[in-house]
């Protein structure tokens, strides 16, 4: 890289771990999908990982892709949120570096076995240097309100536990560990950042947008997401899945009481807010699948198999990532926040992976029929997101185009 192209990809932190993520959301689920192809679509033998290729890919999605975004983000927000000092190079440039060669490290180990040490050094240090940017800006600011960045930075802590937690359980042969970090990468890390952030966000962002708009953002909520939360995973761990319902159910209302709130209808008159809106709506219907089998368990039945949590990860999760760093995107490099068709057309498209992988779980389904929607969910969401990675890209390494800095 040029020293010129270094030196502006290097200018602020969103840009190096943007580029990261949206590299990974590609990355991710091209080695997924080869995966598939040879274990579902029989266009080869099965390849022979170092890595159970569930494990992987768990270890992927939750901790090799959403952490670059989620870091992004929140050391760009964390100066606004807290009227705080920004994060300094010192911690975003090496903590992307070694992250994101821990990242390239792990892809090689799961060919070379004795390379997942050496991505877990990488990776947990880069972890480590970048959640200690974010810290010192959050203990050296004297805002008086840091309830959302308090529950971001905690989060963040457990969440290099837990994958610590996944490379320990993988390289010393223990299968509990693996197990534990792919419940807690969901509702101990990801769920609490991702609805602490909406919480904040997005009734900001709509104000902006929507007339007469009236800023709803219940406190109790963010006091019920995170126990819930982890009330969830209690029960998940201890074979209580009869009981979900309890704290699942007790979130979706929350979430659709609050997409209604914050007026998801209204939203639609621009597609860039209308992306954050339809993200944070799959919470409240995720839930309510949740909640739902887990009564049906109740009663003796099985159903859904893993489309409540596909609609979690893929239909909030990820949906509010293409929503939020578009935004993010467009505004931190000088153009106008507004989705062209292309970006509104691809987050649409988008909605199509939650809709197959929901079907490839309906109950009694062929495995041929379950095969080709896995592999048909891979092959959409590889598409959608190639585009969007060969959009925003290039504007990471570009300089702004109204000549501010960063």
């Amino acid at each position: 890289m040029k020293q010129k192209t270094w030196v502006t990809f290097s200018a602020a932190p969103h840009r190096m771990f943007f580029f990261g993520g949206v590299l990974q959301s590609v990355l991710v689920m091209a080695w997924w999908l080869a995966d598939l192809a040879g274990r579902y679509g029989g266009f080869y033998p099965p390849i022979a990982w170092s890595v159970a290729p569930p494990d992987a890919h768990a270890f992927l999605m939750l901790y090799g892709f959403f952490p670059f975004l989620i870091f992004g983000f929140l050391m760009t927000t964390y100066p606004r949120w807290l009227n705080g000092e920004e994060v300094g190079r010192r911690y975003y440039v090496p903590g992307f570096l070694l992250m994101f060669a821990g990242v390239l490290a792990f892809y090689a180990g799961l060919v070379w076995g004795g390379l997942l040490a050496f991505s877990a050094l990488l990776f947990l240090a880069g972890w480590g240097v970048s959640l200690a940017g974010l810290l010192r800006v959050y203990f050296r600011a004297q805002h008086p309100d840091k309830r959302h960045p308090r529950i971001t930075s905690t989060m963040l802590a457990i969440g290099w536990l837990l994958a610590a937690g996944w490379f320990a359980g993988q390289l010393g042969g223990f299968a509990l560990p693996v197990a534990l970090t792919k419940s807690g990468g969901v509702w101990l890390f990801l769920l609490p950042i991702f609805f602490a952030i909406s919480h904040r966000m997005i009734p900001f962002f709509s104000a902006n947008v929507i007339p007469d708009y009236r800023i709803v953002r219940p406190g109790w909520a963010l006091t019920l997401m995170p126990a819930a939360a982890l009330l969830h995973m209690i029960f998940e761990v201890a074979g209580l899945a009869a009981w979900l319902w309890l704290p699942d159910l007790a979130i979706a209302v929350a979430a659709l009481y609050m997409s209604w709130a914050w007026r998801l209808r209204a939203s639609f008159a621009q597609p860039l807010l209308a992306m954050l809106h339809i993200g944070f709506a799959w919470l409240g219907v995720a839930l309510l699948f949740y909640g739902v089998q887990s009564l049906a368990l109740l009663a003796g039945h099985v159903i859904f198999a893993k489309a409540p949590l596909h609609a979690l990860v893929i239909g909030y999760f990820s949906s509010m990532v293409l929503g939020m760093i578009s935004r993010v995107t467009l505004g931190h490099s000088g153009r106008p926040l507004v989705a062209d068709r292309l970006t509104w057309g691809i987050f649409l498209a988008f909605q199509s992976v939650l809709v197959l992988r929901v079907i490839a779980d309906v109950p009694d389904m062929a495995f041929v029929a379950r095969s080709h929607l896995y592999l048909c969910a891979a092959v959409v969401w590889l598409a959608c997101f190639g585009i969007w990675a060969y959009r925003n890209l290039p504007i990471y390494v570009r300089p702004r185009l109204d000549g501010n800095p960063g």
